[in-house]
């Protein structure tokens, strides 16, 4: 299948120009579920924050995390995408409206790693596309979204246990707070970017 690639540009400070290329995941395989939520109202701000409801990555990101959905697959589940590359202005509206570090990356110091194009909310479904509970809802910001809270049925504790242990098979890193995230661990080799989502493609 043929590879359509995006190219952002955008400014460094005083370093002048730089590229970086991100990828369409839904040009890349068909085998993923979404619910890109910021293209919606139906999100903690309550807004649509986005135009459009595309999952973009890093190339590496990208090929890193259809390896995991090959994986979840042959276990009966596949990746339903919530968020993935993130303009640097969203995550400024986001920090406005919950101005804490616990759950929400501060744009003026190192931003987010969605920001980069190197992170994804997630979750599971089922191959034909049913609900896995992971104990909260995307953008629960509390204890029930936090991986090290136990304070859950056994069924729940599996399925996150699925979902973590396979995604760091592959490369991404959890964070305390955020069962749904992960992150490349090469991200810091990555550009912050603030080119909106290509729409019109």
């Amino acid at each position: 299948m043929k590879k359509i690639v995006i190219v952002f540009i955008f400014l460094m400070g005083s370093t002048g120009i730089s590229q970086s290329k991100l990828v369409d995941l839904r040009e890349l395989s068909s085998e993923f579920d979404y619910e890109i939520r910021y293209a919606t109202s139906n999100n903690f701000l309550g807004e649509t924050l986005y135009d459009c409801a595309r999952c973009l990555l890093q190339q590496e990101v990208a090929e890193a995390l259809l390896k995991a959905n090959q994986y979840f697959c042959e276990l009966g589940y596949k990746i339903k995408l919530y968020d993935c590359y993130r303009p640097l202005d969203v995550q400024k509206k986001m920090w406005a409206k919950v101005p804490r570090a616990t759950y929400v990356a501060n744009p003026y110091g190192k931003g987010s790693i969605h920001n980069k194009g190197a992170a994804v909310d997630m979750t599971l479904v089922t191959l034909e596309g049913c609900y896995v509970e992971m104990g909260s809802d995307y953008d629960h910001f509390g204890r029930e979204a936090h991986i090290d809270n136990l304070n859950f049925p056994e069924d729940v504790l599996a399925n996150r246990k699925v979902l973590i242990e396979g995604m760091r098979k592959f490369g991404f890193n959890t964070i305390r707070t955020e069962w749904w995230h992960f992150s490349f661990r090469k991200n810091m080799s990555y550009p912050t970017m603030n080119e909106p989502l290509p729409c019109d493609r």
